[in-house]
């Protein structure tokens, strides 16, 4: 790519905040960049061949989304986890095998995408990000999900396309856990904690493409608590996936969990479980 492109890509990201550079082949960081590393809120440098990233990442203090998609990256630096502000890391299609021992510092993280690289095992240092939302590792190397994943604070995590044939009943204990999809993997139906369905705040559970048939999942304890419970205010429909385009009969619409409901909401869902329930009654939340 010549200078006087590379120029006016940056003359755009000093008025904007903003630089994106995508698709050009890039196999180094730009280092004019750091020029404007206290003016950057958002860089996108996703679909190039980028093997290293230089400690001057950690000059971009004010920060807040990094796209590095499909590069060719093998490791993350320590510096990268100096970035107070970032809220969204987009590094997909790489080839990372580990995240820095220091990664839980990027506490105002929201958004993390690691799918397509090779990590083994869920990053113990994901539990220390007291604002993550979503985390996406599908895709990787991951066999098994150990204890400390109780501790995650994330409500939605991917781990689609993997090989994971344990999981640790810790993550019936992840406190903010709405989402959870476990799809293409190689688990057999008792390495399935069940205490997933009758005593965790999973309400979206997809595990299509494992060892076992949905139809035997639907005869463990607990399945039925994964259906509507009313409660005062509010109204928590759970339900499981079966596949992307097919849910249980008891939803209308893809549910993001990270969305309260308001009460039209509330009384559209009662009115349809209504419909197709044919042995209860279920009370809507009184209107002060």
């Amino acid at each position: 790519m010549g200078n006087s492109a590379l120029k006016a890509h940056l003359e755009t990201a000093q008025k904007t905040g903003v630089f994106q550079l995508t698709g050009k082949g890039l196999s180094e960081f730009p280092e004019d960049l750091q020029k404007l590393a206290s003016n950057l809120r958002t860089i996108d440098l996703s679909n190039n061949k980028i093997e290293i990233l230089p400690p001057l990442m950690g000059k971009f203090s004010v920060l807040k989304s990094l796209a590095l998609n499909n590069n060719k990256l093998t490791a993350l630096p320590e510096e990268l986890c100096k970035l107070k502000k970032l809220e969204t890391l987009h590094l997909n299609g790489n080839h990372l095998t580990q995240l820095p021992a220091t990664f839980g510092q990027l506490l105002a993280l929201k958004t993390l995408s690691l799918s397509g690289n090779q990590l083994r095992t869920v990053p113990t240092q994901l539990c220390s990000l007291r604002h993550l939302d979503v985390v996406d590792l599908s895709r990787n190397q991951i066999q098994s999900v150990p204890d400390t994943v109780g501790d995650l604070q994330a409500i939605e995590l991917n781990l689609n396309q993997n090989q994971i044939s344990q999981i640790s009943v810790q993550i019936s204990h992840c406190p903010r856990l709405k989402v959870l999809r476990l799809e293409e993997n190689c688990l057999d139906l008792s390495m399935l904690p069940q205490s997933i369905l009758s005593d965790s705040q999973i309400s979206l559970l997809a595990v299509e493409g494992n060892l076992f048939e949905i139809k035997n999942l639907r005869e463990l304890e607990g399945y039925d608590k994964l259906f509507w419970k009313p409660q005062r205010t509010t109204c928590n429909p759970r339900e499981i996936s079966i596949t992307h385009k097919r849910l249980l009969h008891l939803s209308l619409i893809q549910t993001r969990f990270s969305i309260k409901f308001d009460l039209a909401f509330c009384l559209l869902y009662i009115a349809v479980f209504f419909c197709h329930s044919q042995n209860s009654f279920i009370v809507a939340p009184g209107v002060h």
